[in-house]
């Protein structure tokens, strides 16, 4: 009988011990991960770098879903982290703000002027993800906070001297248009080019899983968004992953010559949780 009870209060015990574990997750998930701010550096060689691009740096930012988990103060801390490294261009591949949440004019002037404290050497480029779409105020946010809005379109980056850079974009491909249309206008500049071209391409996307559908891939490098690294992980692989992100959706992939980068995100979407998927933006540094 004495074994028996004392058998009883250690399996009750146990499941007290489990049930607490299982809450401080969850406390963890909830309230404290999704607060964070943390940023990844990567190296990317270029053999045909030319002197005034050595150590050229790009910060890429993604996913904040403005109005969910990321508020003004979330966008206060950004905004010093990323003019801390004092970055050559700054981009953005969508959903600034998340498709639930309510924007009052007080709340675009927030994000905008936040926004427009970032502060970069040769320019600061955005596209929209599938939560912007939502937003007709998506646009003048952007273009007031200085960035310029690659839907579909691209620039020339120059930087002390007459070699140059191009990058382009592709809006959300929640609007139903093909990869290959959205491209048209890039890749017939990219291509009238015999010699004295650019010596490298970027092209920012936020679903990128379309990447497998660009029949002409004149790109060295694409960034991309959306997977959010699947927000909630097993410490090896994600549990939850979003149409248009389920076949590429970790850091890093090499697609024949194409390095192909994918942002973890800053926001959360759905669900107001992050586990072992840390906030972060990405650093890139070009070097020989």
């Amino acid at each position: 009988m004495v074994k028996r009870k004392r058998k009883k209060t250690k399996i009750i015990k146990n499941i007290f011990k489990i049930l607490i574990i299982i809450s401080l997750i969850i406390a963890y998930g909830h309230f404290i991960e999704p607060k964070l701010i943390t940023s990844k550096e990567y190296k990317i060689k270029i053999e045909n770098i030319t002197k005034n691009f050595e150590g050229f740096k790009i910060i890429h930012i993604s996913d904040i879903h403005y109005g969910r988990v990321f508020d003004k103060l979330q966008m206060k801390k950004l905004v010093k982290s990323i003019n801390d490294q004092k970055p050559d261009i700054v981009v953005l591949t969508g959903d600034l703000i998340d498709k639930d949440t309510n924007l009052t004019p007080k709340m675009i002037e927030e994000i905008t002027k936040e926004l427009s404290k970032i502060e970069t050497v040769a320019g600061k480029y955005a596209i929209n993800g599938n939560h912007d779409l939502k937003f007709d105020e998506w646009t003048n946010i952007i273009t007031n906070s200085g960035f310029k809005n690659l839907n579909n379109t691209y620039d020339t980056i120059y930087k002390n001297g007459y070699n140059f850079m191009t990058i382009a974009g592709v809006s959300t491909f929640k609007d139903k248009q093909g990869i290959n249309d959205k491209l048209k206008q890039t890749l017939n500049y990219i291509n009238s080019f015999e010699t004295g071209g650019p010596f490298y391409n970027i092209l920012l996307m936020h679903e990128p899983d379309y990447i497998d559908d660009l029949t002409d891939n004149k790109f060295n490098l694409v960034l991309a968004g959306h997977s959010h690294a699947g927000q909630i992980r097993t410490p090896f692989s994600p549990i939850f992953l979003p149409n248009g992100a389920t076949k590429y959706h970790e850091h890093h992939y090499k697609l024949e010559n194409t390095d192909l980068y994918i942002s973890n995100g800053l926001g959360v979407s759905k669900y107001n949780f992050r586990l072992f998927n840390t906030p972060s933006y990405n650093i890139y540094r070009l070097t020989k």
